[in-house]
């Protein structure tokens, strides 16, 4: 019997996901991605590009499909797609889980400043100009126009459009995993004296958080937004298992 599964992905580990569940003879996959990203890394799936509209538009895409199971691979910010996913799965009757990487811990020689949210962590920089290395999404980084005297380098997966609208800023176009040898080279050369940055976990950009320890370099962490109460792990194993789990017949599972 073949059980059709959506992956909401956006991350490596979806794609690292799909790749294992896609080997599986009793598996019909489809990956879906919000389409965010304008070259996104190449699938080896059955994928989809572009939203649903809303929680109730998943809904009636997961009941059109006769959908089994969907998986809340989203980025930990993706606050409001998870949000839709966890209601979608309520309206729809379908099972969900959710594959949470655990975010970083702070070490001893980390200068974290934890925020809430990118506003306060443009406020976070203070009035005094510094070299300010934005490690975030391209759709955030309009909001530090309100703190022009700052000198910004900023990373991103696309071209920033329109451009930052302050009198210095550089841009550098870069996809991860970033080894921390190399952003301890770049956040030297670059003479950053503060990094902002999203608690985002994994180790793919964690070279960043390890580089500024090194180097005595203050970080505006922001912190993560509260998701959605459904099953969860933190694995790639550990989520297969309760994937194994949940397509079980009833009879099967002991419930």
């Amino acid at each position: 019997m073949s059980h059709r599964i959506l992956i909401l992905g956006g991350t490596t580990e979806a794609r690292q996901l799909a790749g294992r569940l896609a080997a599986r003879p009793d598996v019909e996959l489809i990956l879906s991605l919000a389409g965010r990203t304008e070259n996104p890394v190449a699938q080896q799936v059955p994928t989809r590009v572009g939203g649903f509209g809303g929680a109730e538009g998943l809904a009636a895409y997961l009941k059109e499909t006769e959908t089994d199971l969907l998986i809340d691979a989203t980025h930990p910010y993706a606050a409001r797609i998870s949000a839709n996913a966890a209601e979608a799965a309520r309206l729809a009757g379908v099972p969900i889980l959710a594959l949470r990487r655990p975010g970083w811990q702070r070490e001893q020689g980390d200068r974290w400043v934890e925020v809430e949210g990118v506003p306060e962590a443009v406020a976070a920089l203070g009035p005094i100009a510094r070299r300010v290395f934005l490690a975030l999404g391209r759709q955030e980084v309009g909001a530090f126009e309100a703190a022009p005297q700052h000198h910004y380098l900023l990373r991103s997966v696309d071209p920033v459009e329109p451009p930052l609208g302050v009198s210095h800023v550089d841009y550098l176009l870069a996809r991860g995993p970033f080894r921390e040898v190399d952003e301890h080279r770049l956040l030297v050369d670059q003479r950053i004296d503060a990094v902002v940055c999203k608690n985002s976990g994994g180790e793919a950009t964690y070279g960043k958080i390890a580089a500024a320890r090194s180097l005595g370099i203050d970080v505006v962490m922001i912190r993560r937004p509260v998701l959605p109460a459904v099953p969860s792990a933190p694995s790639i194993p550990d989520l297969l298992a309760m994937i194994d789990h949940s397509l079980r017949p009833v009879a099967e599972r002991g419930v």
